[in-house]
């Protein structure tokens, strides 16, 4: 295919021999993982910081992300009732959603470089890194449920007099809480593993950690570190499904 010969894969370059050995050798580093108490512990710390960084980073993406969709969103444009929509009305949302194109365009990697220049090394970059990225994801992909859900309800509110805030409140969230939700708890467990990639460049946590493993080639600390971010997703696996049975 000519995707696979633009990219040049290479499939059974895995099966020389040479390269076999490599891979089995740099597996070998992995085993036995380090369960020392002092470094649990220091694990523990940095887990808890990955676990930081990752909510406080999505708390500050919803205060953002929610209004910017809501004003996106043509289901809640009070202009378009009557006819095509006020063409200040349709700058205004298209502004928004090319303002959340630019902010998820630019990986949360390259946010985190700019941030640790700004800020300081540290979880603060990892928390505006993933803030500023998860404000346009969130953003758009709100502003699209909002949009394929059912606005008669939404748009009886705002014919009988009603506000955005109203229509949006009575009237999509409702209908759409579950997927709201279930997308938010997902985006969760993707902000916990963005953060633990964000400590490469001294964003703190687990990350960080692992970059120090690394460089030591210390396998056995990095096989540790990654059961550790396993059971992280897995607890952030498992807080979404209780979340959607309980909205349900």
């Amino acid at each position: 295919m000519p995707t696979f010969y633009a990219v040049e894969f290479k499939p059974w370059v895995f099966l020389e021999p040479q390269n076999l050995k490599v891979t089995a050798n740099f597996l070998g580093d992995f085993f036995p993982p380090v369960f020392q108490s002092e470094f649990l512990l220091l694990l523990l710390k940095d887990a808890w910081t990955t676990i930081a960084i990752a909510t406080a980073g999505m708390a500050l993406a919803l205060v953002f992300s929610v209004p910017l969709s809501i004003a996106a969103s043509s289901a809640l444009s009070v202009s378009s009732l009557t006819g095509p929509m006020h063409p200040v009305g349709f700058l205004v949302r298209q502004s928004i959603r090319w303002l959340l194109i630019v902010l998820r365009s630019i990986p949360e990697l390259v946010w985190a470089l700019i941030f640790v220049r700004v800020v300081g090394l540290g979880p603060a970059a990892g928390v505006l890194a993933i803030a500023v990225t998860y404000t346009g994801m969130l953003g758009k992909i709100y502003g699209e449920i909002l949009e394929s859900g059912d606005t008669q309800t939404s748009r009886a509110i705002l014919v009988g007099g009603g506000g955005r805030l109203q229509a949006f409140s009575y009237g999509l969230l409702p209908q759409n809480a579950t997927e709201l939700l279930s997308y938010s708890v997902y985006r969760w467990e993707c902000a916990i593993r963005s953060s633990a990639v964000l400590g490469f460049v001294g964003a703190g946590g687990l990350g960080q950690q692992m970059d120090a493993s690394m460089k030591m080639f210390n396998g056995g600390e990095v096989a540790t570190i990654l059961m550790v971010l396993m059971l992280l997703v897995a607890m952030a696996d498992q807080i979404s499904s209780w979340m959607r049975r309980a909205v349900q």
